[in-house]
């Protein structure tokens, strides 16, 4: 069971309608288009067809709608093979979607309907791990056996010794080496309650057999810690349950007398746009969080923050931001950097600017964008994304770096150094870092975040890293140093930023 990749948005109409209403509707949608296209093929064919400028008039509709149902049935009685009209649904599908060139209006295939409820509920019939499964072949040889990124804590898994690294062989009596990803979300997943069984793989030699009994398992959303007098929370997606988790959070901080707050919302993709409010609100004493603007104009819509928030006003409070921070991890970082509650450190964020709806389908369904997200200062970020107040980039390298990192790589250098160190050190990278840097001439800081990175793959990482996470490091210096509320009176909306840049454009002549 891994993390989904998906970005689903909330929907922003006033009632949120339970799925089984939502599936009624979206079936009688679809009933109502292949009634459409009962119309006979002379019609369609017709000789006065529809003026190609009125375009999505009603009998452009019945036009196209007959015309697709008369290739579909084409293809059934006439292709050379016989054609699961699965298939040729699937296919016709994502045709559409596509169409549209526009990459999150999609067509959903079971599997990720089911990602998508997933987050949207926050929770599922699991076992509690974190997986990866590589596509493929492997490079080397070995069988693409299935491994556990990371246990969830307070899961089956986690509570029977599972770790980061470790292999699950088998399933059930079946090779995972054999099945793909999605059959092996399908038996890990389920009713609660019932048996799987696992077989694991430890290093080279060690196997044994786990039972692990189905529990609901919530989807991870935050982790938080002390650093000093500074509580840090680490948002990772936005499900129905971030809001309370980021409170739980901002409650323990007070409880150790915090004195202020870093949010971190890098590589966090998105989630729920109600939930992106909620988070807001922990932070806003009511205003505007975010304007929702359609092509429908009954369905534009304001979202405020509440009026009592958790964090008080003269809490200093950082977010960080990289390229990974997109929807409604933007929502949130757009509000607090419009309202002046926040400073923002790191890299521009990634730019998704635009509300999507998820239709289903039976099993399966569609996510169509329906809507654009303005800023409290009415700006729109979309393929443009929010730049930080302060930028701070980690090391980046060169082709000649990327040739000798490629060489490290294939050399498995630091793979073997962890297999025969699992508990190195500080002192013990710090060495062998320098080692590689003389050997690779890579950066330093690079080779150390490598090996941090490797150690965590089969060890639980820690909340925060901040011998090497720069962008962190930077953001508490800024809170130590007391430069905060200097550098808060000078901070600018998007707006503002926008106009500034608008003005700098040379005027065409």
């Amino acid at each position: 069971m891994s993390d989904t990749d998906s970005r689903p948005e909330d929907s922003p109409k006033k009632k949120k309608i339970p799925l089984p209403w939502v599936w009624v509707a979206a079936t009688a949608l679809l009933c109502t288009v292949f009634t459409f296209a009962l119309v006979p093929s002379a019609a369609a064919q017709g000789n006065n067809p529809p003026n190609p400028a009125a375009a999505g008039s009603s009998s452009q509709i019945r036009r196209y709608t007959s015309i697709i149902q008369n290739v579909f049935d084409f293809i059934q009685r006439n292709y050379v093979e016989e054609v699961d009209p699965k298939v040729i649904f699937e296919g016709a599908m994502n045709g559409m979607l596509n169409s549209l060139g526009d990459p999150y209006s999609v067509f959903m295939p079971e599997s990720e309907m089911s990602d998508i409820t997933d987050t949207t509920q926050g929770n599922f019939g699991g076992v509690g791990l974190l997986i990866n499964k590589p596509v493929g072949e492997r490079s080397d040889g070995k069988p693409a056996y299935v491994e556990v990124a990371s246990p969830i804590e307070d899961t089956p898994g986690w509570r029977a010794g599972i770790n980061p690294g470790d292999l699950i062989i088998e399933i059930n009596g079946e090779s995972t080496d054999v099945l793909s990803m999605d059959e092996v979300l399908a038996r890990l997943r389920g009713p609660p309650g019932i048996d799987v069984r696992l077989l694991i793989r430890r290093g080279e030699r060690l196997e044994f057999p786990v039972t692990l009994t189905r529990a609901i398992i919530e989807v991870p959303t935050a982790k938080h810690d002390m650093i000093g007098d500074i509580g840090y929370l680490n948002l990772l997606t936005f499900t129905p349950y971030t809001a309370d988790r980021a409170r739980e959070a901002i409650n323990d901080f007070k409880s150790k007398n915090y004195k202020s707050l870093i949010l971190d919302l890098r590589n966090n993709h998105g989630g729920l746009l109600n939930s992106a409010v909620d988070v807001s609100s922990l932070f806003l004493n009511g205003g505007l969080v975010v304007r929702i603007k359609s092509r429908i104009p009954s369905e534009n819509r304001d979202f405020n923050a509440g009026r009592f928030p958790s964090v008080p006003a003269d809490i200093p409070v950082i977010v960080l931001i990289n390229r990974g921070s997109a929807s409604a991890s933007e929502i949130v970082a757009g509000a607090l950097k419009d309202r002046g509650r926040a400073y923002l450190v790191g890299e521009k964020s990634y730019g998704k600017g635009s509300v999507q709806q998820v239709y289903p389908l039976d099993t399966v369904g569609f996510k169509l964008t329906t809507a654009l997200y303005y800023t409290p200062s009415d700006v729109n970020i979309d393929k443009i994304g929010i730049p930080p107040d302060r930028e701070v980039k980690f090391p980046e390298y060169t082709e000649a770096d990327a040739e000798q990192l490629n060489s490290l790589i294939n050399a498995n250098r630091i793979p073997d150094f962890i297999a025969q160190n699992p508990n190195a050190n500080a002192a013990q990278v710090e060495a062998f870092a320098q080692t590689l840097e003389r050997e690779y001439r890579l950066n330093l800081s690079l080779l150390k975040r490598l090996i941090r990175n490797e150690q965590y793959r089969t060890a639980i990482a820690p909340v925060y890293d901040l011998e090497y996470d720069v962008q962190l490091q930077e953001a508490v210096n800024i809170l130590r140093s007391g430069a905060y509320p200097g550098l808060m009176q000078n901070t600018r909306t998007l707006k503002a930023l926008q106009e500034d840049t608008l003005s700098e454009l040379p005027l065409a002549s």
